[in-house]
C-alpha cells in the first residue's frame, strides 16, 4: 500500500485524509499490471485518454517509477502513424501485448500523452524521460492535427480502416486543446520550435470560443459544458459566465454532477473535472464543495464508484474505476498546491498558441 506520508500532499479536509489518499493511490496500483498498462479495471479495457489520466494521479501521489511505466507502455505500443487503438483488452501480467478491441483511433485520446509527459516531467525534473518520450509526443501530436478541419476543429477519430471522421467533439477538441498547448511546452523546453503547432493551438482556441457551430451538438452532456474551462481555451469573465449559465441544471446540490440530461445520475469523473475547472477559474471554494459532494461514491477500499443513479439510490454501475479515482486525486493535488498539476490544468504559462489572420478577422 502506497505510504500516508507520500500522501500528504493530498491532504483535503472533507475530502481525503493521508490514509484516504494512500488507499486510493494503493488502489490504482493494484490495478496497474506488470507491464506499466493501467486498465479501467483488472479485467475491464485500457483506453489511452484514461490510461495516462491514472498515471497523472500516481505522479500527484509521487509514485514516479509507476507513472514511468504507465509512459512506457504508451511509447512501446504505439501505432506506426504516432496513434493508439481507442481501446485494449486487459491481459494476464505478464504479458505485454496490445490486442485492440476497438481498432479505431480517437484524436483526443492520443494527444493527450502531451499532458501526462509534460506533468511527469514537472513533477520529476527527469530530463532523459523526456528526451525519451519527445519522438512519441511528436508522433501523436502530428497524428492528431491531420485530423484538423479548415475551421480549427479536429476531427475526432480515424476508423479501424483509416478513414477519417471529420464531425468535431467540442469536449474532445478542448482536451487537445489543453494537449497542444503542453507539446508546445516541450517543445520549447527542448528548444525545437513548432510554428505550424502553435498556429494549430491558436486556431483550435479559437473556433472553441468563437464558433460552437463547428462541433456537433452534444450539449445534454455536462462535459461539453465545462471542457472549453478545464482545456484552457475559456477563462475570465467568458469561463464565468458559460459555467454559471448551466450550473443548475447539471450540478446536484450535495451529490455531484450530471453526465447527461435529463438523467438522475451523478458522475465522479465529470464531478472532479468540474472542480478541476472551478479552481483553474480561481473558485477554489466552490471546487471544495463540488469535491466534497462526491464523497458518498467512494468505496471501503478507497477507490470510487463510477457514478450514483439518485432517483433510484442506487450506484451504477457497478464499477470502480482507475480514472474516477486518478480524477479525484488530480483535483485533489490541484487544490492542495501541487505544482506540477496547478501547472498543466491552470496553464498560466503554458503557450497559448497563435490565431491566424482568418480567425482573426471573424
Amino acid at each position: 500500500m502506497s505510504s500516508p506520508g507520500r500522501t500528504e500532499r493530498l491532504v483535503l479536509d472533507g475530502v481525503l485524509t493521508a490514509e484516504e489518499a494512500a488507499a486510493t493511490v494503493a488502489g490504482i496500483l493494484a490495478a496497474q499490471r506488470s507491464d506499466g498498462a493501467i486498465p479501467w479495471f483488472r479485467g475491464h479495457h485500457l483506453d489511452p485518454w484514461d490510461h495516462t489520466e491514472a498515471a497523472m494521479a500516481l505522479d500527484a501521489a509521487g509514485e514516479h517509477e509507476a507513472a514511468e511505466r504507465a509512459y512506457d507502455w504508451l511509447a512501446r505500443h504505439q501505432n506506426a502513424d504516432g496513434s493508439w487503438y481507442a481501446a485494449y483488452a486487459d491481459r494476464p501480467d505478464g504479458v505485454d501485448t496490445a490486442r485492440p478491441q476497438d481498432a479505431s483511433r480517437e484524436s483526443n485520446f492520443v494527444a493527450y500523452i502531451a499532458v501526462g509527459v509534460w506533468h511527469h516531467y514537472l513533477a520529476t525534473g527527469d530530463d532523459p524521460f523526456l528526451d525519451r518520450m519527445w519522438p512519441v509526443v511528436f508522433a501523436a501530436t502530428e497524428f492528431v492535427l491531420g485530423l484538423q478541419q479548415p475551421g480549427g476543429e479536429i476531427g475526432w477519430k480515424r476508423e479501424a480502416d483509416g478513414g477519417a471522421v471529420t464531425d468535431a467533439l467540442l469536449t474532445g477538441s478542448s482536451s487537445i486543446h489543453q494537449a497542444l498547448r503542453c507539446a508546445l511546452a516541450i517543445a520549447e523546453h527542448r528548444e525545437e520550435p513548432q510554428p505550424d503547432w502553435e498556429l494549430a493551438a491558436g486556431a483550435l482556441g479559437h473556433a472553441i470560443r468563437r464558433h460552437p457551430e463547428r462541433f456537433l451538438d452534444k450539449s445534454r452532456y455536462s462535459m461539453d459544458w465545462y471542457y472549453p474551462v478545464l482545456g484552457g481555451a475559456l477563462g475570465g469573465a467568458e469561463a464565468k459566465a458559460r459555467i454559471e449559465e448551466r450550473w443548475n441544471e447539471f450540478v446536484v446540490p450535495g451529490l455531484g454532477v450530471r453526465c447527461v440530461l435529463p438523467n438522475p445520475w451523478v458522475t465522479g469523473g465529470e464531478s472532479c473535472e468540474l472542480a478541476l475547472a472551478l479552481w483553474a477559474m480561481g473558485e477554489s471554494d466552490r471546487a471544495l464543495d463540488v469535491l466534497r459532494s462526491i464523497t458518498h461514491l467512494r468505496a471501503d477500499n478507497g477507490m470510487y464508484w463510477t457514478g450514483y443513479v439518485f432517483e433510484d439510490k442506487a450506484v451504477w454501475p457497478v464499477e470502480q474505476t482507475t480514472w474516477t479515482a486518478g480524477s479525484l486525486l488530480l483535483a485533489v493535488a490541484a487544490l492542495g498546491g501541487d505544482e506540477a498539476t496547478g501547472a498543466v490544468f491552470g496553464g498560466l504559462e503554458l503557450p497559448s498558441g497563435l490565431e491566424p489572420d482568418c480567425c482573426l478577422q471573424g
